[in-house]
């Protein structure tokens, strides 16, 4: 079985592997940025930051602002080319309703599969950090906006194009989407059935990107994947009072 033919080129991949490892090379000055700046917090304004929401929000910021500052460096200044075109962000594509409306399909159909592979009852990140009116605004915006568009744009604009002008489609696109579970692993205790749960996910996300040549079109799947998560657990978790 053979992918059809993309549409356009958009987002070709112009850099390369040392590309990637200086990337990956940016992860732990991030992280130790993140840190830092939840420990500065913690002195400086110990009310603040005594919620695991603002935490969490920031130390998470911290790592896609410098992540984003990696891929800018390497894209935008090494190459001299435009960043978001270069990572295959546009909106000329057709079904965008349908990628949207798709995505709780989607997240229907990855519980489907956990449930079925016997996926232990962890607690999610929402749980937790979800504990008033401002944090459930703080967890919307970041998991079910934010998030996803910062994700798509490493994952699918910045490594599938890489792996796909090597390897060939199918398994750029499932390398991809092995890479995006287990970044989301350690969020489910590494319960193999939930990475492999959330690989779907990362196939179906890659799938969108292939077959209209843009991360956008991933992303506003990825939007409404979160999404339909948030809004399930607010549902069955809090009876949709909040």
């Amino acid at each position: 079985m053979t992918l059809p033919t993309p549409p356009r080129e958009e987002g070709a991949a112009f850099w390369g592997f040392e590309d990637l490892a200086l990337f990956l090379g940016a992860l732990l000055p991030a992280f130790l940025g993140g840190m830092v700046l939840v420990r500065a917090g913690r002195l400086l304004a110990p009310q603040t930051f005594a919620s695991e929401a603002v935490q969490a929000l920031v130390f998470q910021s911290t790592i896609y602002a410098v992540l984003a500052l990696a891929l800018y460096l390497l894209l935008a200044v090494r190459y001299g080319r435009p960043l978001w075109r270069s990572l295959g962000w546009t909106l000329r594509f057709r079904g965008a309703w349908f990628y949207l409306g798709v995505a709780p399909v989607l997240a229907l159909t990855v519980s489907a599969v956990a449930a079925l592979l016997r996926a232990p009852d962890v607690p999610t990140p929402v749980e937790s950090l979800i504990t008033s009116r401002g944090s459930l605004v703080a967890v919307l915006i970041f998991a079910a906006l934010a998030g996803p568009v910062f994700e798509e744009l490493v994952f699918r604009g910045f490594l599938y194009p890489l792996l796909a002008a090597t390897l060939g489609a199918w398994p750029g696109i499932g390398l991809t989407a092995l890479a995006f579970a287990l970044l989301h692993g350690p969020e489910y205790q590494w319960s193999w059935q939930h990475v492999m749960a959330v690989g779907v996910a990362g196939v179906a996300f890659g799938a969108a990107r292939y077959r209209t040549g843009s991360t956008a079109a991933a992303a506003l799947m990825h939007i409404g994947y979160n999404a339909t998560y948030v809004v399930g657990y607010l549902i069955a978790g809090r009876g949709g009072a909040v």
